[in-house]
C-alpha cells in the first residue's frame, strides 16, 4: 500500500500547488488594498480587462476605492488611481519599483528584441543628445525637409490645383506623418548631384509609402501580439512582418542611405559596443521604429479632426499660424519660396500647443507598470497608508484617473481648445479638492519611463498640422459627422485609434 499513499501524496501536493500558483489561496493581508480575484483561478479579471480597461477600471473604482489589487492572467495589479500618488510612485527608487522587467518583456514577445541592462541609459543618452536642445533644432529641420518632400512637391511645379481632393483622414494623417518621421531618422535614398535628387525624393515617396502600408499590418495585430492571443493564421503574419522589418531596418541596409539621424546611428553604436550582435541591433531598429511612430500619427488623426467639428478652434488656431508666419517673413502663397517651419517657430504657437495637449488628453491611454520587488508603502492623498507587496505589479491608468477627471477637467469629454492656457497664453495651473496637481495630463508617462522622445513627436505633429492649416482649407466631408468610437483594444497602448475612419476634404488656400 505504501506506493499508494506517496502517489496519493504527491498528487495532494501538485494538486495544492497549483491552486496556490493558480491564486486561489491568496488572502489580502492587514494595510494592504482591497482585494478582488474575480471567479476563475489564475484568469482572475483578465477577460473584462482585454475587453474593455477602462470600463473594468471605472468598475473596480466604484467598488473598492481609488486603490485595489485584481488579478489578471496570474499576475496580480494593484491599480493607484489617486493623482496625489504618482509623485512618490515615479519617484520610488527602482530597487522597488521597476518598470524595466516588464518592458523586457514585451518588447521581447512583440519585437523579437530582447534588452540589455544598458538599454535605458543607452536610449536616454541619444535622446537627451539627439532630441531635445540642439539636437531637437536639427530633428525638426530634417523632419521639416521631409513633410516638404512628401506635402509640398507638387507646389513649386503647378501641379496641383485649388479644386477640393478628398480622402479617408486617419489614413491620410497616419501615412504623411509616419513617413516623413520614419525618413527623418532612418535616412533617405542616396543621391549623387542635383539631377538625381528629384529621383531619388521620388523612391523614398514611393517606398516610404510601401513601408507605411506594411507597418499598419503590423499595428492592426499590435494589441493582440502584445496579449499573446493570436489566433495562429495572423501569428504567422506577424512573424513575417518581424522579420520584414528586421531586414528593412537593418544595420546593414541602414550604411546605404544618406542623411540618417543621430539618435539612430549612435543608438547602433552604443548597442555594439556592448556587445550586441547585428542581428538582435535590427530588432532593436524595429523597436525604434514603433515606438517613435505609433502614436505621432494617429494623434495628429484626433487633433485635425476635433479642429474641422470646432469652427472657433479652427479659426483660432489657423489665425495663429499665419500671424507666426507673418511675423517670419514667411507666406504660403503659390509662387513664393517653401515654407520653412523651424523649431523656433513652434514655440511661439501657445494655442495650437493647447489644442494638441488637449487632444492627448482625451486619446492618450497608456498603462504605466511597475515591477514590485520590495514591500513597500503609499499613503494616499486621504492619510490612508497601504502596503504594497512584493511580487506584484503596480499599474498606473492616467487617462481615467486624472485625464478624464470631472474634478480636474471640467466637462472631461468635451474638446476645448484652449483648456491649458490662461488668457494671457501662460500655462494654466489644474486643482483636485483645491489642492494644485503636478500630474493633470499623462499622455507621456512619468518618472524614469517617461517618453524620450516626446519633444520630437510634438515638433513632428506640430509641423504636420501647421502645414495643413497654412496651405489647405479643411472640411468633413459630413458637417454632422460623429466623434468616432475609439478601438477599445488599444487601451494601454498609447493613443487610442476610431474604429472607423472619417472622410474629409482639402483644397489649396492660394
Amino acid at each position: 500500500m505504501l506506493p499508494w499513499v506517496i502517489l496519493l501524496c504527491t498528487l495532494v501536493a501538485l494538486l495544492l500547488g497549483g491552486l496556490y500558483l493558480l491564486g486561489t489561496f491568496r488572502r489580502r493581508r492587514p494595510n494592504e488594498p482591497p482585494l478582488d480575484k474575480g471567479t476563475i483561478p489564475w484568469v482572475g479579471h483578465m477577460l473584462d480587462f482585454r475587453k474593455d480597461s477602462s470600463e473594468f477600471l471605472k468598475r473596480m473604482q466604484r467598488k473598492h476605492g481609488d486603490i485595489f489589487t485584481v488579478l489578471i492572467g496570474g499576475y496580480y495589479f494593484t491599480f493607484v488611481m489617486d493623482p496625489f500618488c504618482f509623485g512618490a510612485i515615479v519617484k520610488e527608487a527602482r530597487s522597488k519599483l521597476d518598470f524595466r522587467s516588464f518592458a523586457s518583456r514585451l518588447v521581447l514577445q512583440v519585437f523579437g528584441y530582447k534588452p540589455i541592462e544598458a538599454n535605458h541609459s543607452i536610449i536616454h543618452t541619444a535622446s537627451t543628445k539627439h532630441l531635445m536642445g540642439d539636437g531637437l533644432t536639427v530633428m525638426t529641420q530634417a523632419t521639416m525637409d521631409n513633410f516638404q518632400k512628401l506635402m509640398l512637391f507638387n507646389l513649386s511645379s503647378g501641379e496641383e490645383k485649388r479644386v477640393w481632393q478628398e480622402d479617408s483622414l486617419f489614413n491620410y494623417c497616419y501615412n504623411i506623418v509616419f513617413r516623413a518621421g520614419y525618413l527623418a531618422l532612418y535616412g533617405s535614398e542616396p543621391h549623387q548631384g542635383a539631377d538625381n535628387k528629384e529621383k531619388a525624393n521620388e523612391q523614398d515617396r514611393i517606398y516610404s509609402n510601401q513601408l507605411f502600408h506594411e507597418f499598419r499590418k503590423y499595428d492592426r495585430l499590435f494589441p493582440r501580439l502584445a496579449y499573446a492571443v493570436l489566433p495562429p493564421k495572423d501569428k504567422i503574419e506577424a512573424e513575417r512582418l518581424k522579420r520584414l522589418f528586421w531586414s528593412i531596418l537593418s544595420v546593414k541596409k541602414s550604411q546605404q542611405k544618406d542623411n540618417i539621424s543621430g539618435w539612430i546611428s549612435d543608438q547602433n553604436e552604443l548597442l555594439a559596443a556592448n556587445g550586441v550582435p547585428e542581428y538582435m541591433r535590427d530588432r532593436f531598429m524595429f523597436m525604434l521604429l514603433w515606438a517613435s511612430q505609433g502614436n505621432t500619427g494617429p494623434t495628429a488623426f484626433w487633433l485635425l479632426f476635433y479642429l474641422m467639428k470646432h469652427p472657433e478652434a479652427m479659426k483660432a488656431v489657423r489665425d495663429e499660424v499665419d500671424r507666426v508666419l507673418r511675423e517670419n517673413g514667411q507666406e504660403a502663397k503659390r509662387g513664393s519660396p517653401q515654407v520653412n517651419i523651424t523649431r523656433d517657430m513652434l514655440n511661439q504657437t501657445p494655442l495650437l500647443d493647447s489644442a494638441l495637449e488637449e487632444t492627448l488628453r482625451l486619446v492618450a491611454a497608456p498603462v504605466l507598470i511597475r515591477a514590485i520587488l520590495q514591500d513597500t508603502s503609499l499613503k494616499t492623498s486621504s492619510g490612508m497608508e497601504y502596503t504594497l507587496r512584493k511580487g506584484d505589479r503596480l499599474a498606473l491608468f492616467p487617462h481615467l484617473s486624472v485625464q478624464m477627471n470631472p474634478e480636474i477637467h471640467p466637462e472631461p469629454h468635451e474638446f476645448k481648445y484652449n483648456r491649458f492656457i490662461n488668457p494671457d497664453g501662460t500655462k494654466k495651473d489644474f486643482y483636485k479638492n483645491g489642492k494644485r496637481l503636478k500630474y493633470f495630463n499623462m499622455p507621456w508617462g512619468a518618472g524614469v519611463s517617461i517618453c524620450p522622445g516626446r519633444f520630437f513627436a510634438m515638433a513632428e505633429m506640430k509641423l504636420f498640422v501647421f502645414l495643413m492649416l497654412s496651405h489647405y482649407d479643411l472640411e468633413l466631408v459630413n458637417k454632422e459627422e460623429e466623434v468616432p468610437v475609439i478601438d477599445v483594444s488599444r487601451w494601454g497602448f498609447g493613443t487610442m485609434h476610431p474604429v472607423r475612419d472619417v472622410r474629409f476634404r482639402y483644397r489649396l488656400r492660394f
